[in-house]
C-alpha cells in the first residue's frame, strides 16, 4: 500500500474558476494508511455527481474533506468565497429519552423559524411541525434532516447516503426530490449512495470511488468501464446496461465533453433519457 508523506499542505481559499468546489489530488491517510488517494473532483451549481464504491473505499472520508471536518494529507481544495453547505448525514442520532419536536430540531438550526417552516415545506413534511423527532418514520426523518440542510439556502448540498433506512417507493421519490430541489435552488449536490439503480436513475455524473476514482462518467457510460466491472461485477453492471444516455458530443475518459478537440465541462447540450 502506498505510504504518504503527512507535510500538510493548507487547503486553497481562492476560486480558480466558476466551480463551487474544486480538489486536485486530495490524499487523505491515517497514520500514514491511504484511505483517500490523489482525488480530482469539480463541482459546479446544477450538477448532480454521485460517489459510489465498495465499503471502506473512502466515500465518507471523502465527504468529511470538503465539509472541513477531515484534514487532507495532500492535494489543494478550492472553495468558492462564502460558500454555503449544507450537509444531510447517514444518520438522526439523538437521546431517545430527550424529548424534542421537529419545530426545535430545525430552530436549532440557528434560521428562523419562517425560514425553517420554509425548508420543511419544501420536503413536504411540513405538517409535521410539532410532531416527535423520535416518533418519525425513516423517510420523514430524512427529509427532516434534508430540510435542516436547506433552511441555510446551500450553495452545496452534501449527501451521505440520504436514503437509508427510507423504504424503495421513498427512496425513488427522495431522489426526486433531490432533482427538484437543484433545479429549484440552483445548488450542486454531491451525493454518496450504493443504491446503485436508484443512482443509475438520479444523478448526471457517477464517481466510482475505491480510495482512488477508478472510474468516472455519465451513468449509461460507467457500467460498461472494466474498472466499475471489476469492482462491482459483470452481473451488477449488466443490469443497469438498460440506462440510455443520448446527446451529440463525445466525452473523454473523465465523462466531460470533448468539441473540436478541446475538453468541456460536462455541461454542453445532453439529452438523457433513462429507461
Amino acid at each position: 500500500m502506498n505510504k504518504v508523506p503527512m507535510n500538510k499542505v493548507p487547503m486553497n481559499k481562492v476560486p480558480m474558476n466558476n466551480a463551487l468546489a474544486t480538489l486536485q489530488q486530495v490524499t487523505v491517510a491515517f497514520d500514514e494508511r491511504v484511505v483517500v488517494d490523489r482525488v480530482d473532483l469539480t463541482i459546479h451549481r446544477g450538477d448532480i455527481i454521485t460517489v459510489i464504491g465498495p465499503n471502506g473505499a473512502g466515500k465518507t472520508t471523502l465527504i468529511k474533506a470538503i465539509l472541513g471536518i477531515q484534514k487532507a494529507s495532500r492535494g489543494s481544495m478550492v472553495l468558492k468565497p462564502g460558500l454555503t453547505i449544507g450537509y444531510v448525514p447517514q444518520h438522526l442520532t439523538l437521546e431517545s429519552t430527550l424529548p424534542l419536536s421537529v419545530r426545535r430540531f430545525m430552530l436549532l438550526s440557528g434560521q428562523s423559524l419562517e425560514a425553517c417552516r420554509g425548508a420543511l415545506t419544501k420536503t413536504g413534511v411540513d405538517h409535521l411541525m410539532d410532531a416527535s423527532v423520535h416518533h418519525l418514520s425513516g423517510g420523514e426523518k430524512q427529509r427532516l434532516l434534508l430540510a435542516r440542510a436547506l433552511a441555510i439556502k446551500p450553495d452545496l448540498l452534501v449527501l451521505d447516503e440520504p436514503a437509508q433506512g427510507v423504504d424503495i417507493n421513498g427512496q425513488a421519490a427522495l431522489y426526486g426530490l433531490i432533482r427538484n430541489l437543484r433545479d429549484e435552488l440552483n445548488c450542486g449536490v454531491l451525493m454518496v449512495s450504493h443504491d446503485l439503480h436508484l443512482v443509475m436513475a438520479a444523478t448526471d455524473k457517477v464517481i466510482c470511488l475505491n480510495q482512488h476514482i477508478c472510474c468516472s462518467g455519465y451513468p449509461a457510460d460507467i457500467s460498461h468501464d472494466p474498472a466499475f466491472i471489476e469492482t462491482f461485477g459483470r452481473p451488477v453492471a449488466e443490469s443497469l446496461a438498460v440506462y440510455h444516455h443520448n446527446h451529440n458530443h463525445s466525452h473523454d475518459l473523465h465523462g466531460d465533453v470533448v468539441t473540436r478537440g478541446q475538453d468541456h465541462s460536462a455541461h454542453g447540450d445532453c439529452d438523457h433519457a433513462h429507461h
